[in-house]
C-alpha cells in the first residue's frame, strides 16, 4: 500500500497474504451479525406471506433475529465466512501490491491509478472464482429460517456443501459467480484503490503519519465509497445465490423481477447494515493488516539478526 516507510522493510508476498487472511478473519468475527442482518434485509420482499417476520433497520433486525431464532443465529454461516476470508480476502488483498508492481514494471515513479485499478480487477477476479463456494454456503446459512415455511435446507456448513453439490451439481457451488464477480470487482477496486489513494494523500502531504489514525480514516472513507457503488450488485447477488432452483432463470431476470415487484429502492435494501458492516470490517481489517505486516517483518528481522 502507498506510504510505506523504510522501517516496514518491504513485507514479502507470504507475509502480506497471511496478514490479510488473519486480519480479514478477525474482522469477520466482529462484524458477522451486521452481515447476517444485511442478508436478511436484502432478501426481505421475496416472501409475501403475511406470517413472515418483518425486519426494520439494523438494530431491529439483529434484535428480532436474536429474539425469534436465538443469538447464535446471528453467527449462522460463520465457519463458511471464515473459510471465505482465508481463501478470498487473503488473495485479493495480500496479492494487491505484488500485482500492482507487475503492472507498473518498467515505469519510473509511483504506480499510476490505472495500475492500481488493474491490480484490483485482477486479484478480485481470481479470488472470486476460488472462494465462490464458501460465499454460496455462507449466504444460504445466513438466509435460512425455520420459523415459517419449510424446515431449514441445511443443518450445518459441511452439510450445505454436500447437499448443494448433490442436488444442484458442482456448478451449484459456483451459483451467482457473475453478480459476485461484478460485486467484488467493484468492491476490490473501490476498497483497495480508495484506501491506497487516501493513505497516500494523508502521508505524502504530511496530514497524518503512516499509523493508526491514518489507517482508520482511510479505511472508513474506503468503506463508504465501496458500499455506495456495490450495493445494487450486492443485493442481486444475495437474492440470486439464495434462490431455490428455477426461481430465477438468470441474473438479469432476478434484477428485473426485483425492479418490477419492489421498485428501484430494492437495490439498496440493507444499505445501512452494509455500510456499518463494510466500514467497520475495513477499519478492523486494514488496521490489523498494517500492524501484522510490521510485526511479522520485525520478528523476521530479529530472527535474521540472531542467526
Amino acid at each position: 500500500m502507498a506510504g510505506a516507510t523504510a522501517s516496514d522493510a518491504h513485507p514479502t508476498m507470504g507475509v502480506k497474504i497471511f496478514s490479510a487472511g488473519a486480519a480479514a478473519c478477525l474482522a469477520d468475527v466482529v462484524t458477522f451479525p451486521l452481515d447476517t442482518a444485511k442478508v436478511r434485509l436484502q432478501i426481505q420482499g421475496e416472501c409475501r406471506t403475511s406470517s413472515a417476520v418483518r425486519y426494520k433497520g439494523v438494530l431491529g433486525t439483529i434484535t428480532t433475529l436474536a429474539k425469534t431464532e436465538g443469538p447464535m443465529k446471528l453467527y449462522s454461516g460463520l465457519p463458511a465466512g471464515l473459510q471465505r476470508q482465508m481463501s478470498f480476502a487473503s488473495l485479493r488483498i495480500g496479492l494487491y501490491d505484488t500485482v500492482q508492481e507487475l503492472f507498473s514494471a518498467g515505469r519510473e515513479g509511483a504506480p499510476t491509478l490505472g495500475s492500481k485499478i488493474l491490480a484490483g480487477l485482477t486479484t478480485g477476479g481470481v479470488a472470486v472464482f476460488i472462494g465462490q463456494p464458501t460465499e454460496v454456503v455462507k449466504v444460504r446459512l445466513q438466509a435460512q429460517s425455520h420459523l415459517h415455511g419449510p424446515q431449514p435446507r441445511y443443518t450445518g456448513t459441511y452439510n450445505a456443501y454436500r447437499i448443494i453439490a448433490t442436488t444442484e451439481g458442482l456448478t451449484g457451488l459456483w451459483k451467482g459467480t457473475t453478480p459476485n464477480l461484478m460485486r467484488n470487482v467493484i468492491i476490490n477496486c473501490t476498497e483497495l484503490v480508495t484506501y491506497d489513494l487516501m493513505k497516500g494523500v494523508f502521508v505524502n502531504n504530511k496530514l497524518l503519519a503512516d499509523d493508526l489514525p491514518c489507517h482508520f480514516v482511510s479505511a472508513l472513507i474506503a468503506g463508504f465509497c465501496t458500499t455506495l457503488l456495490s450495493s445494487p450488485v450486492d443485493v442481486v447477488k444475495t437474492r440470486f445465490v439464495n434462490s431455490s432452483p428455477g426461481q430465477y432463470t438468470s441474473v438479469p431476470n432476478c434484477a428485473m423481477a426485483m425492479f418490477t415487484k419492489e421498485g428501484p429502492t430494492a437495490f439498496f435494501k440493507g444499505f445501512v447494515p452494509s455500510f456499518l458492516r463494510l466500514a467497520s470490517w475495513n477499519v478492523i481489517m486494514f488496521v490489523c493488516f498494517e500492524h501484522l505486516k510490521r510485526e511479522l517483518m520485525k520478528s523476521r528481522q530479529t530472527v535474521d539478526c540472531t542467526t
